[in-house]
This record gives structure tokens, sequence and C-alpha cells, in this order.
């Protein structure tokens, strides 16, 4: 799979790149790029940017010098960021308390990519941190929790894990569009009502983010939604996982 940039309108460009498991069945994997209102640009997750990728990224940002900062939203997406902060040196690198100790040569920012400061400074866009499950689960292959990015100027959401489409062409035909990750259960928080919290909260972000029209996710297809179809499908995939999560 070579690494491919999408312009998606409105100042937001997904790179869906490459990541082999085990070093030999390629995932994929994404990281976004995002022009702010002042011009500057901002990442969504890390990724070794390389040939004409890297280009046209570089061409659009004056050589990287226009990348303020780069948001790690997924605690357990690490590999990339120590070249991410190689490539664009003078970018202010906010993430998890989990990059701080597994990438400790990144210079993090005090402020969490998760805060409510980061939210506020970033205005153009909107985070949700899912409810009910842990965003850094305590067992390391346990992925269902990150932080989620919308960019509401060109109705984009930027998600990693926590939802998934199907991961190839060829299953789009015998599976649902969106799918909850498979670890979702096992990330569930061990308190009251959990499962009950989980599902409400993806209920609400259904309907709070329904005109989304681009979906990108990490080891997924992209997928665009006509207005409606990301409620629609995602309502679809928390009614059938319900029962079972409700149930822990």
């Amino acid at each position: 799979m070579s690494d491919k940039i999408y312009d998606l309108g409105a100042g937001f460009w997904n790179i869906q790149g490459t990541f082999k498991l085990g070093g030999v069945v390629d995932i994929g994997t994404q990281c976004s790029l995002v022009q702010l209102e002042s011009g500057k640009f901002v990442f969504l997750d890390s990724y070794e940017l390389t040939d004409e990728v890297r280009k046209h990224v570089m061409k659009l940002t004056n050589d990287g010098q226009d990348v303020e900062a780069v948001l790690n939203v997924h605690p357990f997406h690490t590999v990339h960021c120590a070249q991410m902060a190689k490539d664009f040196p003078h970018a202010t690198f906010y993430g998890s308390s989990r990059h701080r100790t597994e990438v400790p040569e990144v210079d993090w920012s005090d402020d969490l990519v998760e805060s409510d400061a980061v939210a506020e400074r970033y205005s153009e866009l909107e985070f949700s941190l899912p409810e009910g499950i842990h965003y850094i689960a305590p067992n390391d292959s346990v992925h269902a929790g990150s932080l989620l990015v919308r960019h509401p100027a060109s109705k984009s959401v930027h998600i990693d894990d926590t939802f998934m489409s199907p991961p190839f062409k060829i299953l789009k035909a015998v599976l649902p569009e969106l799918m909850l990750h498979p670890t979702t259960k096992k990330a569930l928080k061990d308190e009251p009502n959990a499962g009950e919290q989980y599902c409400d909260w993806v209920i609400q972000l259904a309907h709070d983010w329904r005109d989304t029209h681009n979906f990108c996710a990490a080891h997924s297809e992209m997928v665009k939604f006509e207005i409606g179809g990301f409620e629609k499908a995602l309502l679809k995939a928390v009614k059938k996982a319900r029962p079972k999560l409700e149930a822990s």
C-alpha cells in the first residue's frame, strides 16, 4: 500500500499510510492535516511522511514551518511520534500520559491532548472522549479508547480504532459500514452501568455529529456519508452491540 493524501476541502487533508502488523500484514494507519483560521496547521496523529506525500505536505506548510502543533489522539499510536518530532521541530507536541512514558525523547507539552486547554486552543475542532471505557486501558492490547476529533468546516471526523469501517473493500459487501472496535467490551471500566454509559455516549455523538460526510479511521477504508448516513450507521452499530456491552 502506498501512502495517499486526500484533500477533503475547507482546509482538511487525510493521509492514509502504511503500518505492517508483525512487519508482514499492512493494516494501514493515518494522520490528518488541518489548516487553522490563522493560516497555521496542526496534525492529528503522527506519521512518518515520505515521497510525494511528504513533498505535498511540505509545500502546503511552508516546508513545515507553518505546522503549529501535532495532536496525538490515540494513547497506543506512538510508533511515529519521534520521527514526527524530528520532521517538525518547531511544532508543539500534545499527547496522552502514555505518550510521555513511551516516547520520552519527544518534548511533550504539559497540556494533555484530551485536556480542556487543548480543546479551547483549537476551537476550529470538536473533541469527544468516550464515556464508560478506558481511554488508556490497563491491558496494552485493548485499543478501543481514543480521543475523537471532528472538523466541522469539512464535515470530517478523524477517529483511531474506537469506530471502524471494513479495512478492505472486498469486506464491505458482508460487513456494516461502521463497527465498534472489537476490544470495546474489554475496555469497559469496572464501574456500574459502564456499558450503558458507553452506549449512551455513542448515541449522543451520532446525533451531535450527524452531518459528518468524511469518516477517516485508522486501519480502515475511508467512508463518505450522505447527510444523516453517519448517524444511521453508528446507531445501527451500537444497537447491535448494546446487549453484550450492558451485560458486562
